[in-house]
């Protein structure tokens, strides 16, 4: 339904809510509501991307850093990403924005394949950085969480996406 509400609108006040939208409710409440869900459904792939956003609203510093670090490794997923260069802190806060207001008012998709690959590029960056071993796996969570948006994107394209 949020997804369908804020599809139809065409109302940017209410795609800025829905951005805001752990601002408001907090990220908990998502939890609540989509946490459990399978990865590859709709509420799965939107407690990802609100997860995605959040974190790069927390540390937009680390966020470039890992990103910056990652896009020499991941040429085409920086270009799908589309963060601009240099990927500072404003520069992934705003993509991070963008991907998740894509998610309201553009190509649902694309946005979560842009979703996938920032999470491409980041994970690159902290395992190139490699402060350890929670980084290691911090690593490897973004790969898969890059693989179930992708698939989400394909399921969306053939409708299968609930």
């Amino acid at each position: 339904m949020l997804v369908r509400a804020g599809r139809a609108g065409h109302d940017p006040g209410l795609t800025n809510r829905l951005v805001e939208l752990v601002d408001e409710i907090g990220l908990s409440t998502v939890a609540e509501l989509w946490s459990e869900r399978p990865a590859r459904s709709l509420p799965g792939a939107l407690w990802r991307l609100y997860v995605l956003h959040e974190w790069v609203r927390r540390a937009p510093e680390q966020a470039s850093r890992e990103y910056a670090a990652g896009v020499r490794f991941t040429g085409p997923n920086h270009v799908v990403a589309g963060a601009a260069e240099p990927p500072g802190p404003d520069e992934v806060r705003r993509v991070s924005d963008e991907i998740l207001r894509g998610v309201f008012d553009g190509d649902l998709a694309v946005a979560l394949e842009r979703a996938a690959a920032f999470c491409r590029v980041v994970s690159a960056g902290r395992a190139d950085i490699d402060e350890g071993d929670a980084t290691a796996e911090g690593a490897a969570n973004l790969l898969t969480m890059a693989g179930d948006l992708a698939a989400c994107a394909e399921l969306w394209r053939t409708g299968e996406l609930a």
